[in-house]
């Protein structure tokens, strides 16, 4: 059985009327869509801005609310209108990794504070400020650091509180929205070396939302193309990237930046 599993699965966004006698319409962020995700599976989805790729995670999450279709987390249901309380079962399921390590922790609390976030949000009992220190030690931060702020650090010490904190409360599934974007290319590499060493160690079931299709390619056991809220291709990262079917995946591969080779 499928980890995670949704199908018929759309959203869309009202369009404002123009005059007061215009129908209202309604544009498609998201067409009705099928996927499945096998628990251990690393997926990237992939595509370009407004593909639909975020609004897709969204609702496989329960952070929004589909305008149909239905989406299964472990054999149960996903009630995107049901109470944040209702939804603790999800969220202990789920850590997110977001795009911009400087607007993702709040400046106001320290490392440990927002480490430590999930643990007492979810009520997860145990000691807790043991936990923080093991998983800031587990991303490759000197558990000392708990007590600083984000101002103190860097960009890439930054994304791996983020990343301790998606995984402090020990969740099945892990969530990347483009999390290594905002980074500078060695501290890129460092981070995406640590994504997958946690997926092994935790057997943490992986998706990966990016432009990057280096990224992609580097973490991900399958890919699922997506072009105006629609998946068009989707397999193996290996047939996708090197035997690509559609001709909006070849063109996406096609625009990937090549440094020309120079004669000696």
């Amino acid at each position: 059985m499928s980890l995670i599993r949704a199908r018929g699965l759309a959203r869309s966004h009202p369009v404002p009327r123009r005059t007061l006698f215009e129908r209202a319409q309604r544009r498609p962020a998201l067409h009705p869509t099928d996927l499945d995700v096998a628990a251990g599976e690393s997926l990237g989805i992939i595509g370009e801005s407004g593909s639909g790729k975020s609004t897709l995670v969204r609702l496989l999450l329960g952070l929004d609310t589909p305008t149909e279709g239905t989406v299964t987390v472990d054999g149960r249901e996903v009630d995107a209108t049901a109470s944040a309380r209702s939804l603790h079962w999800l969220r202990r399921q789920t850590g997110l990794v977001f795009q911009d390590p400087y607007a993702s922790l709040d400046p106001r609390m320290t490392a440990g504070q927002i480490v430590g976030e999930p643990l007492w949000a979810l009520g997860i009992p145990g000691d807790r400020r043991a936990r923080v220190r093991e998983v800031l030690a587990q991303v490759r931060l000197d558990p000392e650091m708990a007590d600083r702020y984000p101002h103190q650090f860097s960009g890439g010490q930054r994304q791996r509180i983020a990343l301790a904190r998606a995984i402090v409360h020990r969740p099945r599934i892990l969530v990347g929205d483009e999390p290594v974007s905002a980074l500078d290319v060695t501290v890129r590499a460092q981070i995406l070396e640590l994504l997958a060493e946690l997926r092994a160690s935790e057997e943490l079931t992986l998706l990966v939302v990016s432009h990057d299709i280096g990224i992609v390619q580097h973490l991900c056991d399958t890919v699922a193309v997506m072009k105006d809220g629609r998946i068009v291709e989707h397999g193996t990262t290996t047939d996708v990237l090197l035997r690509p079917r559609e001709d909006y995946t070849k063109a996406l591969l096609a625009a990937i930046p090549v440094i020309p080779r120079t004669s000696p």
